[in-house]
């Protein structure tokens, strides 16, 4: 069997084997791998002498591995594999073995050995670790002097911790409990002799062998956090640290000393970072001289004579940064916890002073991976402070600690020498450096929290200096001016905090006024001709953030549009392209102020240019013309950001102030060229010509820009008015051409979805002219080519229709909704294939049935049963009475519950006193009969359906509506629903007692039925 096993293995791992025989080695390993009994065959072949080859000892090894992690071996088995093992070890890494494991095979071996102690050093294995330190040592006894068998040992060392104490990994609560057994039985046992074989290594190897000395180290590192610290505070370890750590010499990042010297920095960290008592704390901080050893380490040449050069040791200065975090956060939490009682707190207040340097070299350092490194504990010390502060604490005892730090924080915020905005090679760059800048925003947050005045007066200073130097120094760089108009976009969140710029006609505080000279100075300073385009987006993004500032600075306006006309032709891409967003955006608030300075066509002569559309497929442009704003994604993103210009001139036009003649006017140069666009291309694009399609559909989102940016009205609003005639009759003409495309181009989804979005805007443009084409918008958009999804999304917006238009719709509503129902009910006829599908048809139901409430809320419900329509009120009711009953569906069988009751409302006819024998007047005849044979059972049949579970939250809902149709059925039937529901409730299995408490109930107030009926079907269903 053995020699299968191998030639199967050889077969299997051999490129050159034939395909199907490799299968079938293939397939015998995996059936092997299943076999409990596949470690014997493997265990004698990887320890075979002579060795089989690599791949062989391998997957031998893997196979032994996983029989003993999985734990299907019992412990006899164990012990033979332990001692089959520990057989070989001594065998190949005896001294003077020529014998060299593969790095592959020593993980594996260390691994498999791990998992053996895990199940056998309790009782079987009590001397696992003094077999592996008696292998470490030479033929004479010498400890650890044998150099492969020491590196096993660390190995095997280092990988029990991580498997019984690495708290990274997650463990359920038996393992937990495993592990803390075996840990408790390493501290009694053998962790002092642990400790003093890291001693010997240490003075063994630290001379002539680093990687042995690191190793060791990062091993002392692993277990420091649950051992007894006085094992790494032996004056061997002690003293091995701080040679280590302290080696002053310039070394490559990579070399052995530098790894080594790292490695005893993490020793100091992990050690630093032991959880242990305040006092106990302190006293570890001050006894391992960390504050001495960190003023070291930053002065050495790697990390100072060679900082702001190519030989600046980063690995070095990142990871004493972790060192300095740890500490800091210490001490930080020891001042915020701590009394003055016991003088703690006041020696951690020392300490934090003298740490303090240091946390602010390492955060102000220009590598932002060593700034992150400590930004951790600059949160919690800020944070700290902010406590204080709140808590009562004088500011100014903090004042010289914040203003260093607030100033290292805004220099954090500058772009460094090397950074060149913009570039495309440079794009993960920024993007690192811009989520640096939200967390260091973060810090400044709380520095204004501590100290406000302090926090204003900063960054006034720099923003003031960097704006005066603008006029006073041609060759200030971009990155100053960058930083300074950064400071002042984040300013202004201090500013408007009281929920706007302004109180009356004065500045709402004292940070807005600062705020208000700021944006006085950079409108007087026209930084908006600085050529650089972070500066040039900078301007605008302040321009439209404090947009408030130009309403009582007016006099501003026309040279701020200027600048914007400007960069909207920018050949910079991204600056173009977010200038078009950003103007929409400061157009759109200061209209009326524009028109006021007759500046609209301004605006629109600007754009008139950039209108012209020129549809493009992703294949039209080379990947280097892709935007880096859509990550080349989109090809139509310039289009994209086009929409905004025409909805620019829709703002820019409809202010009251603007001429009805330059409206029209301005409306029509913009919408009749776009049609005649349209129509050109449209035999192309029905002939399925893919860009003139697109061009179709660009020209459609054109329309609906143009009337979402003039309409600032919509049906059903308490303000405001429809547009004048004679501007509707101008998007009349583009409602025209969309229909028409639409009508030309049904089956083809772009042009679906645009006309959607447009339908949508014409609402408020149009007004009530928008009802005599429903039927055409509704043929188009509720087609048999329509999906489900779009189905639904179109009803959403037909019912702002139906509710805006509400006394004007009746007749239109009438004449299309047996065609309207008809589509919707082909479109929730439709099978589902996977759970896309189920979504679409679950939102279409609900779209469906808001559509319904909706009429029957707004006193239309006649339309559902006039004559023209009386064909499509059966397959109206039945999909209500099938929607309720679909416990697989709450939301939906709510809504159908809710519109049986206005149904049952609106034709039940008046209401009937309890107990009453007045005959049922329905208003429509025999209602009453359709109503106690189709809707009274319904709520039995939900509580009947698979599926239904009452204590949902939301199918609780569905029985509140299946109560309240119960209650408004007994008051509109009367004694005949009562004897019905008298007769259920007995087939139900109910007594006469139980009936009369019911009936007594139904006949309380509704809220009080809805109540107890829930209560009584959850206790039911119990």
């Amino acid at each position: 069997m053995d020699a299968q096993v191998e030639q199967a293995i050889e077969l299997a791992f051999n490129p050159h084997t034939d395909q199907q025989l490799r299968a079938q080695a293939y397939e015998f390993l995996n059936q092997l791998k299943q076999d409990p009994n596949a470690w014997q065959y493997c265990l004698p072949l990887f320890i075979r002498t002579p060795s089989p080859s690599e791949v062989v000892r391998v997957v031998c090894l893997e196979m032994v591995n996983n029989a003993v992690q999985t734990q299907r071996l019992d412990q006899q088995t164990l012990v033979y594999v332990r001692d089959s093992l520990m057989s070989y070890l001594r065998q190949w890494y005896a001294p003077g073995s020529t014998n060299i494991d593969s790095p592959t095979i020593q993980n594996k071996l260390t691994q498999t050995v791990t998992y053996l102690f895990a199940s056998l050093y309790a009782t079987e294995w009590t001397s696992f670790f003094d077999d592996f330190r008696e292998l470490a040592e030479a033929n004479g006894g010498t400890p650890v002097s044998n150099p492969v068998a020491t590196i096993m040992y660390l190995r095997v060392v280092g990988s029990v911790h991580d498997e019984i104490a690495d708290q990274m990994i997650p463990r359920t609560p038996d393992e937990l409990r495993r592990h803390n057994e075996l840990k408790d039985l390493i501290r009694a046992r053998d962790v002092t002799k642990i400790g003093v074989t890291w001693r010997e290594v240490l003075s063994r190897w630290q001379q002539t062998d680093m990687a042995i000395a690191e190793m060791c180290l990062r091993t002392i590192a692993k277990w420091v956090s649950w051992i007894d610290i006085n094992l790494v505070l032996d004056n061997t370890v002690q003293q091995a640290l701080l040679e280590l750590a302290g080696q002053q010499g310039i070394f490559e990042s990579e070399s052995k000393q530098a790894s080594a010297r790292d490695a005893a920095i993490d020793v100091f960290t992990e050690t630093v970072g032991k959880k242990m008592a305040a006092n106990d704390k302190i006293e570890l901080i001050r006894y391992l001289n960390l504050e001495s050893i960190v003023a070291q380490l930053l002065q050495s040449p790697a990390l100072s004579t060679m900082r702001n050069t190519a030989n600046y040791d980063t690995d070095l200065a990142e990871t004493v940064a972790k060192l300095v975090n740890n500490v800091m956060f210490d001490v930080v939490k020891i001042i915020d916890t701590e009394s003055q009682i016991d003088g703690v707190r006041a020696r951690a207040e020392r300490l934090l002073e003298g740490f303090m340097p240091h946390l602010l070299r390492l955060f102000s350092d220009e590598y932002d991976e060593i700034c992150s490194a400590v930004i951790p504990s600059m949160t919690d010390l800020l944070t700290m402070l902010r406590k204080k502060v709140k808590a009562g604490s004088d500011k100014a005892l903090y004042s010289a600690m914040l203003r260093p730090i607030l100033e290292a924080i805004i220099a954090k915020m500058k772009y460094d020498e090397t950074a060149t905005w913009g570039e495309d090679a440079d794009t993960a760059d920024e993007a690192e450096f811009q989520e640096l800048r939200k967390r260091l925003h973060v810090l400044q947050q709380t520095v204004a929290a501590v100290d406000e005045e302090l926090y204003m007066s900063i960054l006034t200073d720099v923003v003031a200096s960097a704006f005066n130097r603008l006029g006073q120094d041609d060759k200030l760089d971009w990155r100053d001016l960058d930083l300074a108009m950064h400071e002042m976009y984040l300013f202004g969140e201090l500013a408007t905090r009281n929920g706007g710029l302004w109180a009356k006609r004065d500045p709402s505080d004292l940070a807005t006024q600062r705020l208000m000279e700021m944006m006085v100075k950079m409108v007087d300073a026209n930084l908006a001709v600085y050529p650089h385009p972070a500066i040039q987006l900078q301007y605008m993004e302040i321009c439209v953030r404090y947009v408030q500032f130009f309403e009582h600075h007016p006099e501003g306006l026309p040279r701020v549009l200027e600048a914007f006309v400007r960069f909207i032709r920018s050949n910079h891409h991204r600056v173009r392209l977010r200038s078009w967003y950003l103007f929409l955006r400061f157009v759109r608030h200061l209209r009326s102020q524009l028109a006021s300075f007759r500046l609209e066509m301004t605006v629109v002569d600007a754009v008139r240019s950039l209108l012209p559309i020129k549809a493009q497929l992703l294949e039209d442009k080379d990947d280097d013309d892709i935007s880096s704003d859509d990550d080349g994604q989109s090809a139509n993103a310039e289009f994209t950001s086009q929409l905004f210009l025409y909805e620019a001139v829709g703002v820019a036009v409809n202010p009251t102030a603007v001429p009805m003649d330059t409206k029209i006017a301005t409306i029509k140069s913009v919408i009749d060229p776009l049609t005649e666009d349209l129509m050109k291309h449209l035999p192309a694009a029905a002939s399925g010509d893919a860009r003139a399609i697109m061009q179709v559909h660009h020209i459609i989102m054109a329309f609906g820009a143009v009337a979402y940016g003039y309409s600032n009205w919509t049906p059903g609003a308490k303000t405001g008015s429809p547009p004048d005639e004679a501007i509707s009759a101008e998007f009349a003409k583009a409602n025209e051409a969309t229909l028409t495309a639409l009508e030309a181009l049904i089956h083809t989804y772009d042009v679906r979805n645009a006309a959607r979005t447009a339908f949508s805007r014409y609402i408020g443009v149009l007004g009530a002219g928008i009802l005599s084409y429903l039927l055409r918008w509704i043929r188009g958009l509720l087609s048999s080519a329509s999906s489900n999804d779009e189905m639904a999304m179109f009803l959403r917006t037909l019912n702002q229709v139906v509710f805006g238009f509400k006394d004007k719709i009746k007749n239109d509503l009438d004449a299309l909704m047996s065609e309207l129902l008809q589509r919707t009910f082909a479109g929730l006829s439709q099978p589902t294939t996977g759970t896309d599908d189920e979504v679409q048809m679950r939102e279409l139901k609900q779209q469906h049935l808001n559509f319904i409430l909706v009429i029957l809320n707004n006193d239309l419900a006649s339309v559902l049963v006039s004559p023209s329509n009386q064909a499509s009120f059966d397959p109206f009711i039945a999909t209500l009475t099938r929607f309720s009953c679909d416990a697989s569906d709450p939301q939906s069988a709510r809504l159908a519950f809710s519109s049986l009751c206005k149904v049952t409302s609106i034709w039940g006819g008046p209401d009937i006193d309890i107990g009453s024998p007045t005959a049922p007047q329905p208003t429509i005849p025999g209602f009453d009969g359709f109503i106690l044979s189709s809707f009274a059972p319904l709520p039995w049949d939900l509580i009947r359906a698979g599926g239904f579970n009452p204590q949902d939250a939301q199918m609780r809902s569905v029985l509140q509506e299946a109560a309240e149709l119960q209650w408004i059925i007994l008051r509109k039937v009367g004694v005949a629903y009562a004897d019905q529901l008298s007769i259920q409730l007995r087939e139900l299995g109910m007594n006469e007692e139980l009936v009369k408490t019911y009936m007594g109930n139904i006949s309380k107030s509704s809220a009080e039925f809805k109540k107890w009926f829930v209560k009584f079907i959850q206790d039911a269903k119990r």
